[in-house]
């Protein structure tokens, strides 16, 4: 007999999957223990569920994944590969309307002009406190993008408006956003995109009791501090509209304890998390959930009822990119927590000031 952990990891199907199946008929335990509600599954059943995962993988339909479990172990196949053959055709029909779709939206992108970038006659030159610098850089770094396919996303935003120097970064699921006060400059709005690299070289520099000095000129950019200069080009491309993606609806903030709440992260119960893949690479899954008593606390596998809500507030997101934002708060006993639909974003915000803030995108939780 398998465990619905080791069922899960031999089989390739989530834990929280399984419940799923089990809840809907498809894959039933072949024994729940009546007194601890664990569920434990039978040798001939790990086949079963290794074909389950293969129809999930293809997008099939659950009513048509019953019909090929029931008619896999038949002698007359014919159902099943009926069932095959539609859904392939569905499959084929989707991508080519997709295909369709995305080629308009081309079409469209070739024929809009390219939007006006701000024009630098001059140098654009300002000074910056190094140590708010420093800790705008250590706030967003951590969510910079490192996708190849996406270069835009490889490095920090430096948005300087007025005299405020925003710092922002992204890698499509999280952002982080920080900024610093200036002098010098008080213009129009200019934005230059900094490569990761260029920054950490940046950072290397910033001292505690020194000023900056950053000069953005044409496609270059270059910060001295300390009598040491760092300097490179830009990335030359357009960075998108993080002000458009920090505009969050309205959500539920609680005040957490930093260090409470990065013990429970990391040490919480094992079932809490979830195995995932994002872009080739798997990650823990952490479900934080608001108590009636307003706490933060970690949701364990079984917790909140059968169908995982429990009537609380809740959100799912990558275990390892939670502990960075808490990491990236710096050194702060409180952060607020802003919690919305479990499908929205949840922010991680400093208790002193709404000028530094970073975002997580939700993982959808197994239905």
């Amino acid at each position: 007999m398998r465990s619905i952990g080791e069922m899960a990891r031999d089989s390739g199907l989530s834990v929280s999957a399984l419940r799923f199946y089990d809840r809907a008929g498809v894959l039933v335990p072949a024994w729940v223990d009546p007194v601890s509600g664990y569920r434990w599954y039978a040798p001939e059943q790990l086949e079963e569920s290794r074909l389950l995962a293969r129809l999930r993988r293809a997008g099939m339909p659950l009513a048509d994944i019953r019909l090929v479990l029931a008619g896999w172990s038949g002698t007359d196949t014919g159902l099943v590969r009926k069932l095959l053959e539609a859904h392939l055709r569905r499959l084929e029909l989707g991508l080519s309307d997709a295909r369709r779709e995305l080629s308009a939206l081309r079409a469209l992108l070739d024929d809009r002009e390219k939007p006006m970038t701000t024009v630098r006659t001059d140098a654009v030159r300002l000074t910056v406190p190094a140590s708010a610098l420093a800790a705008a850089v250590d706030a967003v770094r951590f969510a910079a993008g490192t996708d190849p396919e996406l270069p835009m996303l490889g490095g920090l935003l430096f948005d300087l408006e007025g005299d405020v120097l925003r710092v922002v970064a992204t890698d499509r699921y999280r952002m982080a956003v920080a900024q610093a006060g200036t002098a010098g400059h008080g213009g129009p709005r200019v934005q230059a995109v900094v490569p990761s690299p260029l920054v950490d070289a940046m950072r290397a520099l910033l001292g505690e009791d020194v000023s900056a000095q950053l000069t953005v000129d044409g496609d270059r950019v270059a910060l001295e501090a300390g009598g040491r200069q760092a300097a490179g080009p830009l990335l030359d491309h357009e960075f998108p509209d993080y002000r458009r993606l920090v505009n969050l609806p309205a959500g539920r903030r609680v005040v957490v304890d930093v260090a409470d709440l990065r013990e429970a992260v990391e040490t919480g119960p094992v079932r809490a998390s979830e195995v995932r893949e994002q872009d080739g690479v798997t990650f823990d899954v952490t479900v934080l959930e608001v108590a009636d008593d307003g706490t933060v606390g970690v949701r364990g596998e079984g917790d909140g009822g059968e169908d995982g809500t429990g009537g609380k507030d809740h959100v799912a997101v990558n275990r390892v990119f939670l502990l960075q934002a808490l990491a990236a708060a710096g050194e702060t006993d409180r952060l607020v927590l802003e919690f919305g639909d479990p499908t929205a974003p949840m922010a991680v915000r400093r208790t002193d000031t709404e000028d530094a803030f970073s975002i997580l995108m939700p993982v959808r939780l197994e239905d």
